[in-house]
């Protein structure tokens, strides 16, 4: 950090946005649009990176996510919103009213809201060429590519937490699947007979990795030597939320099924007073459409919130009461 970059006076902005994915450039359009002086401030790491093509949002179905997201920047800067790339390492509220946040340069910038949208970070199952493969035939979401891969001979891997739900799940898009139990146990009686009823056809025993011919997925192989041919494959991830920036400030978190999650109202609005949070930093299951919608939300509610604070002190300098609520 240069002498200079730690003693200039932070610049300030009505709301600073953590995060440049599609919650994050969703508020930050709203509070363009709003009239807000707006920073956008992104690392740059999209959790569907890896992925050619994102779907189920309507109008941009099967649009790449890096023309999404190069899309959203154009939209955001003709409403005189800014974007700088660089890595969020600290954020603490100065005074009544604010915040300071610290980039990874050593720039700092002043804000009176903060939007945290942060995403998460798919943690693979430890199986040998799973992350090689990974947004090309090793797949998660079905409602994300299982249309693209459809009728294909699906593998999923057991779910250690939810066993076979993922197959049961799949089972609609193929007549064709197989699940391996792996080192997730034997089923219940319940999912044995759905299972069943399903034609899943079920593989005992640990997987080793997978069988890879020249550059395409061509099974699974298994521990005692045996391939089991198949097309596709998929897996659940264990998803964790980078909410370091959050739960920093001291916001609440939340216990889901699949791990804790910052706490936040219908706005996006987190325990902490002027701090908002959106997309798959507040939940698993935030998909695309989704985290733009939770981003306006939470656009909508800071500017609603500026204008009051804005007009109650221009109510308490003219000298008069503001009005009680009726």
């Amino acid at each position: 950090m240069s002498a200079h970059m730690d003693t200039q006076e932070p610049e300030q902005y009505d709301v600073v946005v953590v995060g440049g994915g599609a919650a994050g450039l969703s508020a930050a359009l709203i509070l363009g649009r709003s009239r807000r002086r707006t920073l956008v401030v992104d690392a740059g790491e999209p959790r569907n990176a890896p992925a050619a093509h994102m779907h189920g949002f309507l109008s941009r179905d099967g649009m790449s996510p890096a023309e999404f997201l190069e899309a959203g920047r154009r939209e955001i800067a003709a409403y005189g919103v800014e974007l700088t790339a660089g890595r969020v390492t600290a954020a603490v509220r100065e005074g009544a009213d604010g915040f300071v946040v610290t980039v990874d340069d050593g720039r700092r910038f002043r804000a009176r809201r903060l939007v945290v949208t942060t995403g998460l970070v798919d943690e693979l199952p430890a199986i040998d060429g799973i992350a090689e493969r990974w947004g090309q035939e090793v797949l998660h979401c079905p409602y994300c590519h299982g249309w693209e891969v459809r009728d294909r001979a699906f593998g999923v891997l057991a779910h250690p937490v939810f066993g076979a739900h993922q197959a049961l799940i799949v089972s609609h898009w193929s007549p064709d699947v197989t699940l391996f139990l792996h080192t997730a146990g034997p089923l219940d009686e319940e999912q044995a007979a759905r299972v069943a009823a399903a034609g899943i056809e079920v593989v005992e025993g640990e997987v080793a990795g997978l069988a890879v011919e020249g550059d395409r997925f061509a099974g699974v192989r298994m521990a005692d030597g045996r391939v089991v041919e198949r097309d596709v494959l998929f897996v659940g991830t264990r998803m964790t939320p980078r909410d370091g920036l959050l739960t920093a400030l001291g916001a609440e978190t939340r216990e889901t099924p699949l791990g804790a999650f910052v706490a936040v109202d219908e706005t996006g609005r987190t325990s902490v007073p002027g701090v908002w949070a959106a997309g798959n930093a507040i939940g698993a299951q935030e998909q695309v459409i989704n985290a733009a919608s939770g981003g306006y939300r939470a656009g909508v509610a800071i500017n609603m919130e500026l204008i009051a604070e804005e007009l109650d002190r221009k109510v308490a300098a003219a000298g008069h009461r503001a009005p009680k609520a009726s």
